[in-house]
């Protein structure tokens, strides 16, 4: 029988390297590489052809969604699991909605993690009850109308910019489509964060899609 062969792409190292080991002690797994960062992650993807993935969403370079979203693209056979710390709905839909098979917590115990990559191998899709109690709640409350959201005062361009973050666009592609400098970009969005009040990319971006769909 041959190893499942596992890509795992996360920015801390205590935890990539405890998943490593902790992986590595089962006799049909193989961890065939590590990552600290999506668009590294993307790039062993198409290198190695892992089996499955294990992908944390907040990174550097590019965030875990949108490395999910590349990776079904070129290989939709490739497992990939979402391993984090985020329960936030936007999070849980926007995973599964690029291709995630599971969206799995950090605060899983070893054998459940074990356990979680043998069911996601065998096509099961994997989401915990805390996880999955999330999503019900979101669903349940579909088509209650919602209070339209405030525009933060953003400027056109700055509208424009946060469009592209929404695209999960990094800022030298940003740079590159709206003609103006990488410094320029980062100008922009810590302008934005201000005025939204929040300073993480990957958080801000539900809110950034809830501001553009209601802009006035």
């Amino acid at each position: 029988m041959s190893s499942i062969s596992i890509l795992i792409a996360e920015d801390q190292t205590i935890v990539r390297e405890g998943l490593e080991t902790i992986i590595n002690m089962e006799p049909e797994m193989e961890v065939v590489a590590t990552t600290d960062n999506g668009q590294t992650a993307c790039e062993l993807v198409e290198q190695l052809r892992p089996q499955l993935v294990l992908m944390d969403i907040e990174m550097p370079v590019m965030n875990g969604i949108a490395a999910t979203h590349q990776i079904k693209q070129s290989n939709p056979d490739t497992i990939v699991l979402i391993l984090t710390t985020f329960t936030e709905e936007d999070f849980i839909i926007e995973a599964l909605a690029k291709g995630a098979s599971g969206y799995l917590l950090k605060d899983f115990t070893s054998h459940k993690i074990i356990a979680s990559i043998r069911e996601a191998i065998r096509g099961e899709l994997m989401l915990p009850s805390k996880v999955a109690a999330k999503l019900a709640a979101r669903l349940r409350t579909t088509g209650v109308p919602q209070i339209p959201v405030q525009n933060y005062n953003l400027t056109p361009r700055e509208l424009q910019i946060a469009k592209l973050m929404t695209e999960y666009k990094n800022n030298r592609e940003i740079a590159d489509m709206l003609y103006i400098t990488e410094g320029t970009v980062r100008n922009y969005i810590s302008v934005i964060y201000e005025k939204i009040g929040m300073n993480d990319r990957t958080k801000a971006i539900p809110l950034l899609k809830q501001v553009l769909r209601d802009p006035d």
